[in-house]
């Protein structure tokens, strides 16, 4: 008996297996410089790394006073590659966004933008080689947070000479970023710009990246992380991208490109991807499963999972990062080796912190915020963590994202307001085309980019 798609599956699988290992992802994106933090680097949830790369990838020039740097921020998947240039002419993820005359406009600013720590494509994630061992980290890379992201980013700044940016932008996980810059370096971001993100994860977007995770982990060749010189977890990459595909787009959008046409109109129904929504769902998975490392996904997808900028869930951390700094300083006075510091622990198991839980902070009175705190009670929490970010504000969103709903948006900017801060501009996409409006809508959400990074001081 004969089902195309599962036989295709099997195929590659074999393929594979006959044809090596699986490609070497920081070769899938080229062109990008490196910048190497040759210290131990501290985590919030207690992991160090002994170095950080960080891929990075730039375009226009830095002026004399070094007061024009935007630093863009990624995208779960996405690299250092957003806009092409001599050194890889491909079109980057945001090509019509960057350059001269554009959106942000490369004859007035100077834009970076890196691969995050936890990712494939250059920078320092759980594929690249342990330096103690000589193997690939796999699962034995710890977990890493948004804040940390941002760090590591804030030291190629350092490397740079880079004091102050003009602005930290970001899109969906970027948005998290750019959130996370402005509170961790209030004094070195000039401007802020979210685009369809949160201030903290809720349980809708959780839900939906704990499934895809499931579905990659399940995939019997992830062998609990440890494929790296076998068969990768195609199938569970395939599958994980179909879910997360569903969320990135509308169904408005998809009523009017697919609505309930067949692809082959003329022959009978199969299980076999058969309407278009299934063959364009097949198409975005069987593109992603060999472009993204696996582990990238499961990391990166947690970290967005476990963000949250209320002030009891960023003084544990803080806590959490003051009780293990004498780590770092046991290792670069040569106390102990950095195999004792950090042991033998994996990320596929939960380790006691010691930390304090989220304090009673919650039980003063404080001024009411609109209709949000009625449904929420944390809202105020959530104020309070974003007090130090008084810098002007830019949050987009679009009415048709069901990943990062608007409301969410609203929730950023209204918190912000009642928090102090007395520059925050709020505005609201009506297009269709759901979460991935950022990446498409180039006149509505390029526009608005436009006009926050040029606003008069």
């Amino acid at each position: 008996m004969s089902f195309p798609c599962v036989d295709k599956l099997a195929s590659r699988t074999v393929e594979l297996d006959d044809n090596g290992p699986e490609p070497s992802y920081d070769r899938v994106v080229t062109g990008y410089e490196t910048f190497e933090y040759p210290k131990p680097f501290l985590l919030d949830h207690g992991g160090i790394l002994p170095k950080v790369d960080i891929a990075y990838e730039t375009w226009g020039k830095l002026n004399a006073k070094r007061d024009n740097a935007i630093l863009i921020h990624t995208g779960l998947s996405a690299s250092s590659h957003a806009k092409s240039h001599a050194k890889n002419t491909k079109p980057g993820w945001w090509e019509e966004f960057i350059g001269p005359g554009r959106y942000l406009d490369t004859n007035k600013f100077f834009v970076i933008c890196t691969n995050v720590i936890g990712g494939c494509y250059g920078s320092t994630g759980p594929s690249s080689i342990d330096p103690a061992d000589g193997e690939r980290y796999a699962t034995r890379f710890p977990i890493i947070t948004v804040f940390d992201m941002v760090r590591a980013q804030f030291l190629l700044l350092d490397n740079m000479g880079i004091e102050k940016l003009h602005a930290s932008v970001g899109s969906s996980m970027g948005g998290m970023q750019s959130m996370a810059a402005a509170s961790l370096f209030p004094d070195r971001v000039k401007r802020l710009i979210s685009i369809s993100a949160c201030a903290r994860s809720h349980p809708y977007s959780i839900a939906l990246r704990h499934t895809q995770r499931q579905v990659l982990m399940a995939d019997p060749n992830w062998n609990k992380g440890f494929y790296y010189n076998g068969v990768p977890p195609h199938v569970g990459m395939k599958l994980s991208r179909e879910i997360a595909t569903i969320s990135y787009r509308s169904g408005p959008e998809w009523e009017l490109r697919f609505g309930r046409k067949r692809a082959q109109e003329n022959q009978t129904p199969a299980l076999c991807p058969d309407f278009l929504i299934e063959t364009y769902l097949d198409h975005q998975g069987e593109r992603f499963c060999l472009q993204y490392d696996a582990n990238s996904l499961l990391y990166i997808s947690k970290a967005m999972d476990i963000f949250d900028m209320s002030k009891s869930a960023t003084d544990v951390l803080k806590d959490q990062r003051r009780r293990n700094l004498p780590k770092i300083e046991n290792i670069l006075n040569e106390k102990q080796t950095f195999a004792e510091v950090v042991g033998d622990q994996s990320a596929l198991e939960m380790h006691a912190t010691s930390a304090p839980g989220p304090g009673s902070n919650n039980d003063k009175k404080r001024p009411t915020l609109t209709t949000l705190s009625e449904t929420d009670p944390a809202v105020q929490d959530l104020i309070d963590g974003v007090k130090n970010i008084k810098m002007p504000t830019l949050i987009l969103g679009a009415q048709s994202d069901i990943l990062f709903p608007v409301w969410q948006q609203k929730e950023i900017a209204e918190c912000l307001r009642v928090a102090g801060n007395k520059r925050v501009t709020y505005y609201e996409l009506d297009g269709m085309f759901g979460h991935d409006t950022f990446l498409i809508d180039r006149v509505s959400v390029g526009g608005a980019i436009k006009g926050h990074l040029e606003l008069l001081d």
